[in-house]
């Protein structure tokens, strides 16, 4: 009998695999890394095919671990990066690099080589710019399309395929060409609310003319928690499952995660204050609404991104856990970011901070926008800022430096919320998902410097949860994605903020916004 679902969740450097239960009880889980090409801080490149490999390898080891049999699975999720593959004629991998490798197919989410691209389009302040925050990011797939046409003519012409990573997964698993409404409307200007999704006067402003139908791009898009088809032959054996096995729409990662991090919360989605913050590489606020809210600077709204009758927006960080690497790499007494000297400083923190746990490293001042500002400023040409630096090289001075810079992804959390909280937004409670709920800094942080209560989710891994969620429903296993949530959550624990933390942290967003101003300013002395 199938009672179980497998989960893949493809991430910035590895693919994972968890094996659940009807019931949301995660009976094992396997990680496999995968490789990413980057050449200087704007260009990052995937091989789909290593993703590929990746993904089969983790379901593999999960499934052995699990001691569960093909026969037993009744169904496969994917959520993945809003990485753009694309691929030629014939289904092969077609070259988005400069080295012209073929094999080098996907251009990465954080990838910001169309940054012209999208300016060029703001510019025309289209009304579909409406619905993703009054402004395109490098990071979504028409500037990175208009950079192929333009750069890689011979790509372009020899394309047809063009896929969302977690299409391409759905793709590869079934043969399907069937494309997410999670990814095409948040990611590709797809208007899943009109009759027409597409705007073909828009594309024709993007030079994209031709987009649809040289990429084999759909009319209509599949539901999360919908059915795209069965495991194919080939997909089957590779992955060791059965052709009985059902496959239902990729979704973006952080939509996954705050499916998973919701849970329950999901029911009252659109109704209530509950928020999804989904914290990794980067990070993402998520918000659902009954109605649409528009804002500039946050993107949506997009309906049926993540449940079909509700609008979905997204506030986030284009460098979170990116940055606290980058700090670790930088610094004389870093290293190589490895999750053993993560945990090694945050334990040392804990320690520095005994006795007086706000004064740590308090004249370091900080900007996270390292890779740029995706909310609430909507600029991908913004630098991150340190202010209070000294000579110290030692390894304390790592800490404090680390420990700033969480207080600064905090800060701009807080940021983003008060964005959200004055365009309309009830806020009451963040459910926390992602790797950033194994920092029990960043946690405390998040409620902290916020000011609201913060949920963890017992679930171990609340994205692969979510995503769990949606293939039972593909698999009827549950009827839809609230009962999926409410029959599949397992619970969490809150914690609320710290009243004595209040002033120290007003003070540092007082000093947080005082930065965004000088910054500005300076960028304005010619």
């Amino acid at each position: 009998m199938r009672e179980l679902v497998v989960a893949v969740d493809v991430g910035t450097t590895s693919a994972r695999a968890g094996v659940f239960n009807r019931h949301g009880r995660l009976l094992a889980r396997s990680r496999h890394p995968i490789l990413m090409r980057r050449d200087g801080d704007h260009i990052a490149e995937h091989d789909s095919e290593d993703i590929w490999r990746a993904t089969c390898q983790a379901v593999k080891a999960a499934m052995a671990e699990a001691g569960a049999k093909p026969e037993q699975v009744a169904s496969l999720g994917f959520d993945a990066t809003c990485s753009l593959v694309l691929r030629d004629r014939d289904g092969k991998p077609l070259s988005v690099s400069a080295t012209g490798d073929d094999r080098l197919d996907t251009i990465v989410w954080l990838d910001h080589r169309a940054v012209e691209e999208a300016e060029r389009l703001n510019a025309s302040r289209h009304p579909v710019l409406d619905f993703c925050g009054g402004a395109l990011s490098p990071e979504m797939q028409l500037p990175k399309l208009a950079w192929i046409k333009r750069h890689m003519p011979r790509s372009w012409q020899k394309a047809g395929y063009f896929f969302d990573l977690a299409d391409f997964l759905t793709w590869r698993a079934t043969g399907s060409t069937a494309r997410s409404r999670s990814t095409l409307t948040a990611k590709w200007n797809f208007l899943a609310h009109e009759q027409a999704g597409w705007q073909r006067d828009f594309l024709a402003l993007a030079g994209l003319d031709d987009m649809v139908g040289r990429g084999a791009l759909p009319q209509t898009t599949l539901p999360v928690g919908g059915l795209v088809d069965r495991l194919s032959d080939g997909a089957a054996a590779e992955l060791c499952l059965t052709t009985g096995c059902l496959v239902t729409p990729g979704i973006i990662d952080a939509y996954a995660g705050a499916l998973g991090a919701l849970g329950t919360a999901i029911g009252r989605a659109g109704e209530g204050g509950d928020l999804a913050l989904v914290g990794g590489t980067s990070s993402c606020l998520v918000a659902l609404s009954a109605t649409p809210i528009f804002t500039d600077s946050l993107w949506g709204p997009f309906r049926g991104a993540l449940l079909p009758d509700l609008w979905l927006v997204e506030g986030s960080q284009s460098a979170a856990g990116a940055l606290l690497d980058h700090v670790v790499r930088m610094h004389a007494a870093g290293g190589e970011p490895t999750p053993a000297t993560h945990q090694r400083i945050i334990d040392r923190i804990a320690v520095l901070r005994e006795g007086e746990p706000y004064r740590l490293g308090e004249r370091l001042n900080i900007l996270p926008d390292f890779h740029g500002n995706r909310a609430p400023l909507a600029d991908p040409r913004a630098t991150g800022t340190i202010s209070g630096l000294t000579l110290d090289t030692s390894f304390d001075g790592l800490c404090q430096l680390y420990w700033r810079s969480c207080v600064a992804l905090a800060l701009g959390i807080r940021h983003i919320l008060e964005t959200m909280k004055t365009a309309g937004h009830a806020v009451e409670m963040l459910h926390v998902a992602g790797g950033h709920a194994l920092n029990p800094h960043l946690v405390e942080l998040y409620a902290d410097v916020t000011g609201y209560p913060v949920r963890l989710p017992s679930a171990p891994d609340a994205v692969l949860l979510g995503t769990a969620m949606a293939a039972s429903v593909a698999g009827a296993l549950h009827a839809d994605l609230t009962s999926a949530a409410a029959a599949m959550d397992q619970g969490g624990t809150v914690r609320l903020p710290e009243g004595r933390a209040h002033p120290h942290y007003e003070r540092d967003y007082r000093r947080f916004l005082a930065m965004q101003r000088h910054r500005t300013e300076l960028e304005a002395i010619r």
